[in-house]
Parts: C-alpha cells; sequence; structure tokens
C-alpha cells in the first residue's frame, strides 16, 4: 500500500516532474501517458498523466487544466541538513520563474508552494529558552529564505 501524491497542472505536468526529478537526488520520471486518440479532453499524443519519484517518495501529475489551480494550502517541506543544501534547493526551485514570500517558502514556476528549511531551526524557534526562541521566531519573520546562522544568533542574543 502506498499514499501517492496527485498533483494537478494546467498542461505542463511532464515539463513539472522534469525539473523536479533534475533537483533532488534519487528522483526520476517513471511513465508518461499520452492520450491514445482524439476525445474532449484533447487530442491524441497529449500528455495527461505522468508518474514521477522524488527521493523516493512516488508523486502523480495530471494534465487536468486550469479549473484548479495550486494554493499555499498544500506545500512540500524540503529539510536541509545545512545553508549549503537551503541555498541550493532555493535557488533550484525558484528558477525559471518562481517566486519567493516569506519564512521559506516559495513558488516554483508551476505554481506549487514549497518550504525550504534547515533541519536545525526547530532548536532555535522551540528552543528550551523561551526569550531566545522569541527573539528566534521574529528573526525568521523577518526572512524571507531562511539563514540559520542569523536565526542561530537572534536565539543565543547576539544579533
Amino acid at each position: 500500500m502506498a499514499i501517492v501524491p496527485n498533483l494537478w497542472f494546467d498542461g505542463d505536468a511532464e515539463q513539472a516532474a522534469t525539473f523536479y526529478a533534475s533537483i533532488f537526488p534519487d528522483s526520476h520520471v517513471d511513465n508518461v501517458a499520452r492520450m491514445g486518440g482524439d476525445t474532449p479532453s484533447g487530442p491524441a499524443g497529449v500528455v495527461i498523466l505522468v508518474q514521477f519519484t522524488l527521493m523516493g517518495q512516488r508523486f502523480a501529475g495530471i494534465n487536468g487544466g486550469p479549473q484548479f489551480p495550486f494554493s499555499e494550502a498544500i506545500s512540500f517541506e524540503v529539510e536541509c541538513a545545512s545553508q549549503d543544501e537551503v541555498d541550493r534547493y532555493w535557488d533550484a526551485l525558484l528558477a525559471d520563474g518562481g517566486t519567493a514570500t516569506q519564512c521559506g517558502w516559495l513558488k516554483d514556476q508551476f505554481g506549487v508552494s514549497w518550504q525550504v528549511t534547515p533541519t536545525e531551526i526547530g532548536q532555535y524557534i522551540a528552543g528550551p529558552d523561551p526569550e531566545g526562541s522569541r527573539r528566534a521566531t521574529e528573526a525568521m519573520l523577518g526572512q524571507v529564505k531562511l539563514d540559520v546562522a542569523a536565526i542561530r544568533a537572534a536565539y543565543e542574543g547576539r544579533n
């Protein structure tokens, strides 16, 4: 048994799957299903479903049309072991038309929301020192791409 997230795209599921697979390790496009004949949904050969794997997790991309655009109500978190990883994934996901928002959130060129976060952030924003946690949270809320060194400095009172 598996839970496979299905993402609804407006005609660019194959491009999205290829883009994501190029960014993350252990990732690939598994299958591209095309319409066998002309239908009310489109002509023969048009991509209708893309199955892909990101870091071992299976996904499906459906070319369903413009009826259901992505929103921030669903996002994918990329937990990063270092600031270098944060920088690399942040830049890669923003490539070719993505938009940065706040607190480590961004939307990629396809409108999918991502959170690019350093794994150690929790020890500062939810750490044992309430005043340090308050400072760390304030520092985080003022950032777009997360800077773990600045958040750590705020927690430690070195800002």
